[in-house]
């Protein structure tokens, strides 16, 4: 077996941007736009040996991701990296449905690079930008409906009670929370608008349309039972995920940019730190090797 421990891999862990960011999240680069604003990410516990079939494993299915995010908005993939059903990999990547290949190319290239440095020896990993959503894992989880609530934030209440507004909201949560009914193919991606209320919805398209359709039912409900009458709010659970924002200072579902901004040159300082201490630990230890082999020659 290729991974460090005979056990089956552990959950993910998810962090926001927002919380902790000494955990998971302190090696995410900064974005460049804000199709890249970085929302979670999370690595299993199970670590693979390096040099492992495992590894390059790893490297084949993060390659995959970038490959054909050229010409496809999803896909999904499994790879034997072993002898064991334990070294099998599954992995999907997606991006947002309303981008055009090009910029899902780029957001899928991003979170890759971020993923493999986040969740570097890690046997299973996650990452959500903006605008695509790259995963994979040891354990399989294609087409496993997942509704454990990842990440959920809540902007501002309205000044007052607006119910107005809150009617705007609910109907825009209603429409993209909808089932498709025209007879046409079914929309894992869906975005509305009721006045300066935007609101869109996504599932990971290995989910049926009834898991879909679960899923969104439970982010919506959940969205609204912890935000209230805010004036935006994101709710991302395992599988799927609803957003909405009121009004046009905030992006698709209410990243503040100024907070993002903040949280990504923070990243970056503790990425350059850890960069720095890795380096001088190989360097101590190939020191470390050429004393061993000067003694062993005397």
């Amino acid at each position: 077996m290729s991974v460090a421990e005979k056990a089956p891999s552990p959950p993910l862990f998810f962090f926001s941007s927002s919380v902790f960011l000494l955990t998971l999240s302190l090696l995410a680069s900064p974005s460049t736009s804000d199709t890249d604003s970085f929302v979670f990410g999370g690595c299993s516990q199970l670590k693979y040996l390096p040099g492992s079939p495992y590894e390059n494993g790893v490297n084949s299915i993060l390659t995959s991701f970038v490959n054909n995010a050229m010409l496809a908005a999803y896909n999904n993939f499994t790879v034997p990296a072993g002898t064991t059903s334990a070294d099998t990999i599954y992995g999907l990547f997606q991006c947002r449905g309303d981008l055009d290949q090009s910029t899902c190319s780029r957001c899928v290239a991003r979170a890759v690079s971020q993923l493999g440095t986040l969740c570097a020896g890690a046997c299973g990993g996650a990452l959500q930008l903006d605008s695509c959503f790259v995963k994979y894992d040891n354990s399989t989880f294609l087409g496993v409906e997942d509704k454990t609530v990842v990440i959920k934030k809540c902007g501002p209440g309205s000044d007052g009670y607006d119910s107005d507004a809150l009617a705007r909201r609910d109907a825009v949560l209603g429409y993209v929370g909808a089932s498709d009914g025209d007879g046409g193919a079914y929309k894992f991606y869906r975005d509305g608008s009721s006045g300066d209320v935007r609101g869109i919805a996504q599932c990971v398209q290995d989910l049926s349309p009834g898991e879909c359709q679960d899923c969104l039912a439970e982010a919506i409900g959940q969205l609204k039972s912890n935000c209230g009458a805010a004036r935006w709010a994101d709710m991302f659970l395992a599988k799927c995920y609803v957003r909405y924002t009121e009004g046009s200072d905030h992006s698709h579902g209410g990243h503040d940019t100024n907070d993002d901004s903040e949280i990504e040159k923070t990243l970056a300082i503790l990425i350059g730190l850890i960069a720095g201490v890795t380096l001088v630990i190989v360097f101590l230890s190939f020191l470390g090797k050429v004393c061993d082999t000067a003694k062993e020659g005397k």
